[in-house]
């Protein structure tokens, strides 16, 4: 793949995906993505971007789903209804996913974008993840709040992600089966894990 791979990067709260995803960015000389993808997508969609926000790997209720992508289960009238704004903001944010793509090489953080470049040939997926206790120390450090509340908004975050993801994709959300590569950061430290990544990408 080499100069042309698109990096997909699903992650746990707390394990550096987001500091991992700039650093490797910066190393190959590409776009990084992650609330940048979100005014993107506003700005393409014509939303507005505290919509994004709002609905931001955030899950959503099993009869909203049922009534988008099967009214007639439910006896509802297609025509007499409009879809969920919450749907409208997953297909702008997977469209604009598949614009950037196109665009050249980069990095993408999260938002089920390993999914929608599924057709593409020059993607590489990876997952990372850490045992809870380091990313409670992690997220600690970063929102300065105390270890358990750091370990509880951990949890309720990694939850509402794989929720959206198990949702909108046909994988599971942190399954070694859904990626090409699965990384445990606190092993290899954030440095580590971008130097590992960096020759994986450069040598496939």
């Amino acid at each position: 793949m080499g100069k042309d791979t698109i990096i997909t990067i699903g992650r746990q709260c707390g394990s550096g995906g987001r500091e991992v995803g700039i650093a490797l960015a910066k190393e190959l000389h590409v776009p990084y993505y992650d609330k940048e993808l979100l005014k993107r997508a506003a700005k393409e969609s014509g939303m507005c971007e505290e919509v994004f926000e709002k609905f931001d790997e955030k899950p959503t209720s099993s009869l909203i789903y049922s009534i988008v992508m099967d009214p007639y289960s439910l006896g509802i009238n297609t025509n007499g209804i409009d879809m969920p704004i919450n749907h409208k903001v997953f297909l702008a944010a997977f469209d604009t996913i598949k614009m950037i793509a196109d665009e050249g090489p980069c990095v993408m953080i999260g938002r089920c974008a390993d999914y929608a470049l599924s057709d593409y040939k020059n993607v590489v997926n990876f997952f990372l993840f850490a045992p809870i206790e380091a990313r409670a120390e992690r997220t600690a450090a970063r929102m300065g709040l105390t270890k358990e509340k750091a370990r509880d908004f951990a949890l309720k975050t990694d939850k509402q992600r794989a929720s959206y993801y198990n949702y909108y994709t046909t994988k599971k959300w942190g399954a070694t089966t859904s990626y090409h590569f699965c990384l445990d950061t606190s092993i290899l430290g954030i440095d580590g894990t971008v130097a590992l990544m960096k020759h994986i990408v450069e040598h496939i």
